[in-house]
């Protein structure tokens, strides 16, 4: 019996991170026909996971280019789709998270009167600007949606007080375990890329990219970094650098040439991964690496002033210290001579799941293409 046909879309490594384990899971189940889309709205770092994951996109638009910004990706993946949604008729259009891929894909969905499953649905700061552009892409993407897969209960309760109707949400866990829990792995062996770094010292792995912390909230965080080098003899920072020259010039200007300080390029997601795992503690303004980090035990310090995670502060895996350089040389430092404060974190019970998420999802999508075509479940 055929159930029908889903299309998973997303554009950028995060995304493909996140939806390569319920990509997997689709592609077992033999009465659903799945199409991939890629946008490509970050090409060589999504590249590295595509391989990584053996997927093979059906349809990839191709989209970064040199200095985009958000009206470029918002049409080019609006007009880009148009005749992709046309062609196939999907029965269910999946996207992701909080990118412009994630809202300019529903919106094309909902143009042609296609349901929308929005994977990692809920979460929310309730400043629309912080992070930004994320949090209007994630809550306008909640409004197009007709399955909402929350990773935690505060994400359903964020959507009920949305008046979303309780039964369109499903609590799953966040994908993301699923697929860390496939690549980390205790013998892996590190490649040339991260020659140099002594790894018998304390590595403070660090990443910085959103819009919000670019200009003087990025020079704060990195002189912060830099009292921690010079202060403890034993730290070294790992610093895969954005490719966006906004990150990367005053990353450059301002960290290169320091000793125990290792500038990279970003890394596919195998090696980042595991380097997570052989970190002692994270700082970072990412969104994901919030719920990676503390799946391996791992003290995350987030460099930003809201979060949309609030179940990680609330577990004690997280701790939210903006980035002002005083804020954030204090935070680190306690966790480098606090055993005990350190230990309360990487200890912590990680709220975001148990690497099945993946499965939750699939079921849901079964039952509800089930529905679709008239069977009684």
């Amino acid at each position: 019996m055929r159930l029908g046909k889903v299309m998973v879309v997303f554009g950028t490594r995060p995304e493909a991170i996140k939806m390569a384990p319920v990509i997997k899971e689709l592609k077992k189940v033999q009465d659903i026909e799945t199409r991939v889309v890629v946008t490509a709205q970050h090409r060589e770092m999504l590249d590295q996971v595509l391989q990584l994951f053996s997927i093979v996109p059906d349809y990839d638009l191709n989209l970064m280019k040199d200095k985009q910004d958000l009206y470029s990706i918002t049409t080019g993946v609006l007009t880009g789709l148009k005749d992709i949604m046309e062609q196939e008729k999907p029965d269910l259009v999946l996207v992701h998270g909080d990118t412009t891929t994630t809202f300019a894909a529903a919106l094309a969905a909902f143009y042609q009167k296609i349901p929308v499953g929005h994977v990692e649905a809920g979460l929310r700061t309730r400043n629309k600007y912080s992070p930004y552009p994320e949090e209007m892409n994630r809550s306008l993407t909640g409004r197009l949606a007709e399955i909402h897969f929350a990773p935690t209960d505060v994400s359903r309760e964020n959507l009920l007080a949305e008046s979303v109707a309780a039964f369109k949400i499903w609590v799953t866990g966040n994908t993301v375990i699923d697929a860390l829990m496939d690549t980390v792995h205790a013998d892996y062996e590190f490649g040339e890329e991260l020659k140099g770094i002594n790894f018998n010292n304390r590595i403070l792995l660090v990443t910085t990219h959103r819009r919000e912390n670019w200009g003087d909230h990025m020079r704060d965080i990195y002189e912060a970094l830099i009292q921690l080098v010079d202060e403890f003899d034993d730290v070294e920072i790992v610093f895969p650098v954005h490719k966006n020259p906004t990150v990367r010039d005053v990353a450059v200007e301002m960290l290169g040439d320091r000793e125990r300080v290792h500038l990279l390029e970003p890394l596919e997601y195998e090696a980042f991964a595991n380097l997570m795992n052989a970190s002692y503690i994270i700082l970072t303004d990412s969104g994901g690496m919030q719920e990676e980090a503390p799946s391996l035990g791992k003290p995350v310090l987030v460099l930003r002033d809201t979060t949309e995670r609030p179940e990680a502060i609330q577990a004690g895996t997280v701790k939210l210290v903006g980035t002002v350089q005083k804020n954030v040389y204090d935070a680190a430092r306690l966790l480098l001579v606090d055993r005990q404060q350190y230990d309360k974190m990487a200890h912590a019970i990680n709220p975001y799941g148990d690497g099945k998420a993946a499965l939750r999802i699939v079921k849901v999508i079964k039952d509800f293409l089930y529905v679709r075509i008239g069977v009684q479940i």
